[in-house]
């Protein structure tokens, strides 16, 4: 029988590897006896460990310990049903020979699919050769065919006929000049990417190093989150509650309660006001363009959470700040955040803000998880979310059609509330910028987020994670596996257009402007 060894990572957080063991489980259950129905025996490297209720690795070390353990030709196997931490196994992938599989389960519950995607994204800009996998039960044709070619050649060929060069294209010459000058106007001012404190959940994909990263014009004012805390305590509560009056007078509806252990409260919200004005007010002082907060390791333990301040500073329509002699802060537009510090995320966001102000468009941007789809009525629909970030314009009514609701105790022991709708039916253009073959790249494509019956779309939201927003996406040209294939980051940048021949127009001179920073592009879906 041929010996294949199997490993998982999980987080850093034991109640989050308690709570999502058991589909992990599961997952592992199911491979075992599909590798061993081909004649495959398939080995866990480690232990699960009683004491703490799963068999996940949880840290960086631990990786790197139990790695010396496996062979280091042999075929290896990485399993997950949840959000995992890549750097607990990065480095034992990178220094690894024999062929490697990584494969996830298709859950809206259990998040595997971002932990895979995130993974993936980490080993191409590792330039780590690997194959991906997906399914639902591993019943399915796709799967067991992906199997059963590994199994025998040590990779997993997928088909990305959607994927083409910008090389080529033919291009307007407006929206080609546009493009070049929005460029040629970033390189000569720079900008400027507030980074409080790097590296989030283990998301090495999401790092830009400052050799790429500055060929481009963009440059990192690395920030503490600790400065952010230590701001948030001078915020007056005048100017905090003007923030709450600002949201309550604008229709959102908060959630609260007085337990502050499961629910929103007053208190949580009051603090998530303090942290938005002390965002804005360190953003202004150090010039930046965009911010990041990580928010997830640190300042989790400190303060509520970062979601509610994400999604206002994403939007221009948004409760004004201004410093100590009045003057207020980046007036009538959006000062965009990168969820998770996601750098990659905001060179996309500031990059879209150029081009959609340039063209008249509203440039509130996001970047959402691919978290999860299926099909409806003929098509395959994503349902693509983010616990922060997204702004109240992306929304169904807006700020009129949203809602905070306390986020999971799980992951945010401090709470804090959320801002949380459903997407409007519109065109859209998506994105991921990304790091390959050290340099950067960027995929795009057009999209069309649908409206769906409430019914389905109740029973979508039950499916995930319903304290955050949710939107409905059919992907243009692309399909299911297709996207998942080729796909090279947990997240996905979106922004609205009014038609798709403007998101068509506001794509092409996207496109332009990243070439001309130097990034390479790659239509997805899309033929110009």
């Amino acid at each position: 029988m041929k010996s294949i060894y199997l490993v998982t990572s999980g987080d850093l957080r034991q109640s989050a590897n308690e709570v999502c063991w058991p589909a992990q489980a599961e997952l592992e259950s199911t491979l075992t006896k599909c590798f061993a129905d081909k004649g495959c025996n398939l080995i866990r490297a480690f232990p699960y460990d009683a004491s703490k209720g799963h068999g996940f690795i949880s840290s960086q070390r631990m990786g790197m310990n139990i790695f010396t353990t496996i062979p280091k030709d042999a075929p290896l196997v990485f399993a997950t049903a949840a959000w995992q931490y890549t750097h607990h196994v990065l480095p034992g992938m990178r220094s690894h020979h024999g062929p490697i599989l990584t494969v996830a389960n298709w859950s809206g519950k259990w998040p595997g699919l971002v932990g895979l995607l995130n993974l993936n994204g980490s080993l191409i800009k590792a330039g780590v050769r690997f194959s991906t996998l997906w399914s639902q039960d591993f019943t399915d044709d796709f799967a067991l065919g992906g199997l059963s070619e590994w199994i025998d050649t040590g990779t997993i060929k997928h088909n990305p006929a959607h994927v083409t060069s910008l090389d080529g294209a033919i291009l307007s010459s407006d929206a080609h000049q546009l493009g070049e000058k929005l460029a040629s106007e970033l390189k000569k001012r720079k900008v400027i990417l507030g980074v409080f404190d790097e590296g989030c959940m283990g998301m090495y994909n999401a790092i830009i190093d400052d050799e790429l990263l500055n060929r481009s014009g963009f440059y990192k004012e690395r920030l503490s989150q600790s400065a952010l805390y230590a701001r948030m305590r001078t915020i007056n509560n005048d100017d905090a509650n003007a923030v709450r009056a600002w949201l309550n007078a604008k229709g959102l509806k908060f959630n609260t309660g007085t337990d502050e252990a499961t629910e929103l409260t007053d208190k949580q919200v009051f603090d998530q006001c303090r942290m938005y004005i002390a965002a804005v007010r360190i953003a202004d002082e150090f010039g930046c363009d965009s911010i990041g907060i990580q928010y997830q390791q640190g300042l989790k333990d400190l303060v509520p959470a970062s979601d509610l301040v994400e999604g206002l500073l994403n939007n221009p329509d948004r409760p004004p700040v201004r410093n100590d002699d009045g003057r207020e802060l980046f007036t009538g537009d959006a000062l965009p955040h990168f969820n998770e510090v996601d750098e990659c995320a905001g060179v996309d966001a500031v990059v879209t803000n150029r081009c959609w102000k340039a063209l008249g468009l509203d440039p509130s941007t996001t970047l959402h998880d691919v978290r999860w789809g299926k099909e409806y009525d003929g098509n395959f629909v994503w349902l693509w979310q983010i616990s922060g970030a997204a702004p109240a314009s992306h929304f169904v009514n807006g700020y009129a059609g949203s809602e905070s609701d306390r986020q999971p105790p799980m992951y945010f022991p401090l709470g804090g509330g959320t801002l949380k709708g459903i997407g409007k039916p519109g065109d859209i253009v998506w994105s991921r910028i990304f790091v390959e073959t050290d340099s950067i790249h960027i995929d795009i494509g057009l999209g069309k987020v649908v409206a769906l019956p409430p019914q389905e779309t109740e029973a979508r939201w039950n499916e995930v994670t319903k304290q955050w927003p949710m939107i409905s996406v059919i992907t243009e040209g692309i399909g299911r596996d297709a996207f998942m294939a080729r796909h090279r980051a947990n997240h996905v940048s979106i922004a609205y257009a009014g038609s798709r021949e403007e998101a068509l127009k506001a794509l092409t001179v996207k496109a332009s402007m990243c070439a001309a920073l130097g990034i390479t592009v790659h239509l997805c879906g899309v033929v110009l």
